[in-house]
């Protein structure tokens, strides 16, 4: 396909999008009916889809609407290529511009709109980040870097820096964590490299590494990871403690990967399910990874920040105390529950941890991490509760 052919299709996708369909659905969807398209081509149709929708908003005005044209339109506008190079580019191109297009200037943003937010959620962002909230959206309208987690246990840092370049993939050090590795390009070949397969590293984001550093562990700690998923947060705290870590998830279909994950690594992780989590306790260290808005991941899945409503996100807060409370009943006394999420907004964080205090007069808390998206990292949050 030509680069004009994957804006065209990315315009197709855009429109299935802004008419309500899922982002990853609509890709899919476009893929099994066009498969013509190589791995470039669908990846670059994702990548021009992914950055319209981290920017769906200021770019909306930039291109005079909010259809999957325009949309492209204030993508290219905004990236400094000029759309004649695509639309009527021959072809499968985009047909070419009209005068009107041609004319669109765009209207006067409001600050939801220059921080591609919903109009409902830029009072509560605002109340979340303060000076913070207009830097910290700007900084998610852009791609995410990729980074990985070296098994520290396994090969050094150095090493598996060797390693990656012989396959191709050069990285340099994270400054913020020891594990950590920033890919500086073809990120790409990382899910098919020897040095992954070989389980000398894992592909997480630096945040979660930075957190997992703070985690009171120590050697013999018998350690919970409550709302596992696929792992990742589990694998790295065998890493660091060279013993069994439990893992459980409300679906284990999410923890289907984990086995498989384990055994490449050489950790030990024990999957339970619910009806089984309660035979185990007490445990010395519980980390509840609570289900929420992602919003300091957007960057990643930005179709999620579209999807978000206000009553998705009550219902969120009120997950989110649930698993904080279940995840407290099941540590010792004296242990200590981890409560996280890769949110940025107050009521998920500072609010989740305030009332749970509030109501368990014998826990306080330890600690406290708290990171916004920057270009070193996603965004964060994580306290440290003990019981007294």
């Amino acid at each position: 396909m030509t680069p004009a052919a994957r804006y065209a299709a990315a315009i197709v996708v855009l429109d299935q999008i802004v008419a309500g369909a899922p982002a990853e659905r609509a890709l899919t969807t476009w893929a099994r009916t066009n498969l013509f398209a190589g791995s470039g081509d669908r990846a670059a149709i994702r990548d021009h889809v992914y950055d319209v929708l981290r920017a769906r908003r200021s770019l909306a005005i930039a291109g005079g609407g909010d259809g999957g044209r325009a949309l492209v339109l204030g993508l290219l506008r905004r990236d400094g290529i000029a759309p004649d190079t695509v639309f009527g580019a021959g072809g499968h191109a985009p047909p070419a511009m009209t005068e009107a297009e041609r004319r669109v200037e765009g209207h006067a943003a409001t600050d939801a709109e220059t921080a591609d937010l919903p109009d409902w959620l830029w009072p509560i962002w605002q109340d979340s980040l303060g000076d913070g909230a207009m830097p910290v959206a700007l900084v998610q309208q852009r791609r995410a870097g990729l980074h990985l987690r070296v098994n520290l246990s396994r090969i050094s840092r150095d090493a598996a820096q060797a390693k990656l370049l012989k396959d191709g993939i050069a990285t340099v050090p994270h400054p913020e964590v020891v594990t950590g590795l920033t890919v500086l390009d073809q990120p790409r070949k990382v899910a098919g490299s020897a040095t992954l397969a070989a389980g000398w590293v894992e592909v997480q984001d630096a945040a979660s590494q930075i957190a997992l550093a703070q985690l009171p562990l120590t050697p013999g700690m018998r350690v919970l990871d409550y709302c596992a998923g696929g792992g990742g947060k589990a694998l790295g705290m065998a890493d660091r403690l060279a013993s069994r870590v439990w893992a459980h998830d409300v679906d284990p279909r999410r923890m289907i990967d984990i086995p498989g994950r384990a055994k490449r690594a050489g950790v030990e992780i024990d999957a339970i399910a619910t009806a089984e989590v309660g035979a185990v306790p007490p445990f010395d260290l519980v980390l509840c990874d609570a289900p929420c808005s992602g919003s300091g991941t957007w960057r990643r899945t930005p179709d999620a920040k579209w999807q978000l409503t206000a009553d998705r996100l009550r219902d969120l807060n009120e997950t989110q105390a649930s698993v904080l409370a279940r995840g407290a009943s099941l540590c010792a006394k004296g242990g200590a529950v981890a409560y996280a999420t890769c949110s940025v907004l107050a009521s998920e964080n500072d609010g989740i941890v305030g009332a749970f205090l509030s109501a368990h007069p014998d826990w306080t808390r330890q600690q406290e991490l708290r990171l916004w998206p920057t270009a070193l990292h996603d965004g964060f949050y994580m306290a440290v509760l003990r019981r007294t």
